[in-house]
């Protein structure tokens, strides 16, 4: 665990999803080639660019490497239909239930929409870990904007000096940075971990456990 600057014991913790709490990377790609043939065509799915824009919403990241939102509706066709094969990151479980244990109140803000993300953590028996869970359709800007973190911290009733984010994108530690909260990065997936570092984030996490010691002890509510 690598710290920088953080100041006072979080009380709100918000965390990104895909490559943070859930590994679904394997998943994903097969969902983005499956998309791809059927509104492209033949030809490699260009899986390793879209994964540089990880954290934006899928409409978004269609837009900016010019590809068809067509792509959309196979892509969610197949996320679904592969969705009993993502399983969560090793220590994530017991994360969450410490967390849980000592109050610290919980969200997620996902890339994702927000009916897909509830599905995932559903079946995964982990949404009642979260107090809210918060999908990029539901706010007026997807990340790298900030409306999805400040969206986050209104439902918990968080303040800017009581709040972290966990992320593994660049998008996640901008949407935190213009939130006003401390940004954290999780480098236990496949991340582009110089890209974060860059970023400036309060702390750099190898593995989910770190956080708690990160966190410390909140005081009681």
């Amino acid at each position: 665990m690598t710290m920088r600057s953080l100041t006072g014991i979080p009380r709100h913790v918000i965390f990104d999803m895909d490559g943070v709490l859930v590994d679904s990377f394997p998943v994903m790609r097969e969902a983005f080639a499956v998309a791809y043939r059927e509104t492209v065509g033949d030809g490699p799915a260009p899986f390793p660019e879209y994964t540089r824009h990880l954290g934006r919403y899928f409409p978004d990241i269609m837009r900016i490497m010019g590809l068809p939102l067509a792509l959309q509706e196979p892509f969610v066709r197949e996320s679904y239909r592969l969705e009993g094969q993502v399983p969560l990151f090793d220590g994530v479980r017991e994360l969450l239930t410490e967390l849980n244990r000592r109050g610290v109140g919980l969200a997620v803000a996902t890339g994702k929409s927000g009916e897909r993300a509830r599905s995932l953590l559903r079946r995964l028996d982990a949404l009642h870990h979260f107090a809210h869970v918060i999908g990029s359709d539901e706010v007026a800007r997807a990340k790298p904007a900030p409306d999805i973190v400040l969206r986050a911290m209104t439902l918990l009733g968080a303040k800017p000096d009581d709040t972290v984010m966990v992320g593994d994108a660049v998008t996640d530690l901008a949407s935190a940075r213009d939130a006003g909260i401390a940004g954290i990065a999780a480098v236990w997936a496949d991340t582009d971990e110089p890209a974060l570092l860059a970023m400036r984030p309060a702390a750099v996490l190898r593995t989910p456990g770190e956080l708690l010691a990160l966190l410390g002890q909140p005081a009681a509510r």
